[in-house]
């Protein structure tokens, strides 16, 4: 039995997440969450087989979910759900530790797929955002983003929602100091001075949904 659980901010995604699964002999869900803090939790109490992960949620982010489950080393695998189909904003979800990515117009044959290759220990990614993948590789295409450690990534991302480097230090177990030289570092390492620049070039690159963040949105004006 795959056991899986739903992390989203939308109830109505996880509604349809569910009643897809639920109906499959060979998969249980066994929790929900609206938030990452949320499905984290979830994650540590239920160790699931699988988690499928939105990335773009309040609070903390699905790539911030992704990199704390595979730093802490817990054996639930991560798909990640979303409506970005970049090739370079998976790239970093892979990189981060996700084994799965699909977009939210995926098939219902589409998610039961990855659902149980992905719970077998194997890769799975959306057919369109492997050929991007693969060609972007092949003509040497990159993100400037590319250039960022999975902690500096974090740190943007946290940056970008309008948090403090004081409740960023909390939220990762770092200093303010530290957070402040990772700060400096991903500022250089992308040629940005401003938060304000960061969020626009995160935007540019997928890894800002200004629709559904407001933080972003009163960024970007």
């Amino acid at each position: 039995m795959i056991k899986v659980v739903l992390i989203d901010d939308h109830e109505l995604v996880r509604t349809g997440f569910r009643m897809i699964l639920q109906q499959q002999p060979d998969i249980q869900i066994c929790g929900e969450a609206g938030t990452a803090e949320e499905g984290l939790r979830l994650i540590r109490a239920k160790t699931p087989d699988i988690a499928l992960v939105d990335v773009h949620m309040p609070g903390m982010s699905g790539i911030e979910l992704t990199e704390r489950v595979s730093r802490s080393k817990l054996a639930t695998h991560i798909i990640i759900v979303t409506v970005v189909d970049d090739a370079r904003f998976p790239k970093r979800l892979l990189d981060a530790g996700a084994l799965g990515y699909l977009t939210k117009g995926c098939t219902s044959e589409e998610l039961l797929d990855a659902v149980r290759q992905v719970a077998s220990g194997r890769r799975y990614l959306a057919p369109a955002v492997a050929q991007q993948l693969a060609l972007a590789t092949l003509d040497g295409e990159g993100s400037p983003f590319d250039a960022l450690s999975s902690r500096e990534l974090e740190v943007a991302m946290m940056l970008v929602r309008g948090k403090a480097l004081t409740t960023i230090g909390e939220q990762l177990n770092l200093s303010p100091k530290t957070v402040s030289t990772y700060k400096q570092r991903l500022m250089e390492k992308l040629q940005v001075d401003h938060v304000i620049s960061l969020a626009h070039l995160m935007t540019i690159h997928g890894l800002l949904d200004t629709h559904n963040n407001q933080v972003g949105n009163n960024l970007l004006g």
